[in-house]
């Protein structure tokens, strides 16, 4: 049930093109790097049926998250390429998550991203689960003050807020919100 609530959230996503900007109106290079770094927060919870299955008096393997990332974007005009990696901590039967993947999407809007994206994250696991690593999947949004009606409120491609959704093997579901910081 979970691959397919992922699929139509990723479907969902999808942007239409009309929107995008060979330049962006923040004030952002259409073609260079663009660096970031941002604090996001969420949840992980996995399939009964994942490799790292059930165990006695758990329903699944799950917990909270909470992740430091640091990256690149590529502009190539109204589209971008880019590499990211996460630090993330977690809590309940999560210990630490770590993964590095690359994205691609569409710059839309004043100041926002739309992008999808893929790699490879490694979970420890506490309380007696195993440590395993597997292919990473997902798709997010990105939101700066300008298309929020805040002009002015930070330096050119600043702040802005990120929503994503990731699936492990597509055998869980791990959506994230937070903080990005562009400079």
């Amino acid at each position: 049930m979970k691959k397919f609530a992922f699929a139509a959230l990723l479907a969902a996503l999808l942007p239409v093109a009309a929107h995008a900007q060979d330049a962006a109106p923040d004030g952002s290079k259409a073609f260079g790097i663009e660096p970031y770094v941002g604090v996001l927060g969420g949840y992980h919870s996995f399939d009964r049926d994942s490799e790292f299955g059930s165990a006695p008096g758990h329903r699944r393997f799950n917990g909270a998250l909470l992740s430091g990332i640091a990256g690149v974007n590529i502009p190539l005009g109204a589209f971008f390429v880019g590499a990211e990696g996460n630090a993330t901590k977690g809590f309940g039967d999560i210990d630490w998550e770590y993964g590095a993947k690359g994205r691609a999407g569409f710059r839309a809007g004043q100041s926002g991203l739309i992008f999808l994206s893929a790699g490879y994250q490694w979970v420890n696991g506490r309380r007696g689960w195993s440590d395993q690593k597997d292919w990473v999947y997902g798709g997010g949004i990105e939101v700066g003050p300008k298309d929020v009606g805040l002009d002015g409120v930070s330096l050119p491609a600043g702040a802005r807020l990120r929503l994503q959704i990731d699936t492990y093997d597509f055998d869980s579901i791990r959506p994230m919100a937070g903080v990005v910081f562009h400079f």
